[in-house]
């Protein structure tokens, strides 16, 4: 007998204040832009017909913002589960590339070489991220098994749970489109898991 059925409503965050620094913000706690607000409020809307369960997003304040924004129209409470959070990314946390490029050029040489096993230095490589992520979601799957739930995180922590759900290796997670406000859904039967649809932008 396979495992029970799930259907997964797996969103990234809404844009973030000072993306168009393209800065990485691994554990900072940078909340919604006005666009992120508004793409957050796309998607609400575009759920807002499907009868999710519970909607779960990681501690960070733009997943728990994005979160609520979804949860609302159910009349729901997001439920925070800090090991959805985003890769914590050490003391490159805050820094765009070419700040990490021009401080440190061998280890960026050596992250963008080795992204699926690279650890940022003093934070988390891929595998610590899976390594915690995933069983938050497979316990979250479990509780709600045959109802639809929405899981609201981060770009680093979706394309891992996609990996590990789609059995590829995590180095290929970059194949995986996350954009900001995104939706991606993860359908589970007899079969196992398979991808519905992927990085499906807001619509504003």
């Amino acid at each position: 007998m396979g495992a029970a059925r799930a259907l997964i409503y797996l969103l990234r965050h809404g844009a973030v204040v000072g993306a168009e620094a393209r800065r990485f913000i691994g554990h900072l706690d940078v909340p919604l832009s006005p666009r992120g607000e508004r793409e957050s409020a796309a998607q609400a809307a575009r759920l807002s017909g499907t009868p999710l369960a519970a909607v779960f997003t990681s501690d960070l304040a733009r997943a728990r913002r994005t979160g609520e924004i979804v949860a609302a129209p159910h009349g729901l409470s997001p439920v925070v589960v800090p090991a959805l959070r985003e890769m914590a990314m050490g003391r490159w946390d805050g820094l765009t590339a070419e700040e990490i490029r021009a401080r440190e050029p061998a280890a960026f040489d050596d992250w963008m070489g080795r992204v699926g096993e690279f650890p940022f230095p003093g934070g988390e490589s891929v595998p610590d991220l899976a390594a915690r992520a995933w069983p938050a979601f497979e316990a979250i799957v479990a509780a709600h098994a045959g109802r639809p739930i929405a899981v609201v995180a981060h770009g680093g922590t979706n394309r891992a749970l996609l990996c590990r759900a789609l059995g590829l290796d995590l180095g290929r997670l970059l194949a995986l489109g996350q954009d900001y406000g995104a939706l991606s859904v993860l359908e589970r039967d007899d079969a196992g898991w398979r991808l519905a649809r992927l990085n499906e932008r807001p619509v504003l």
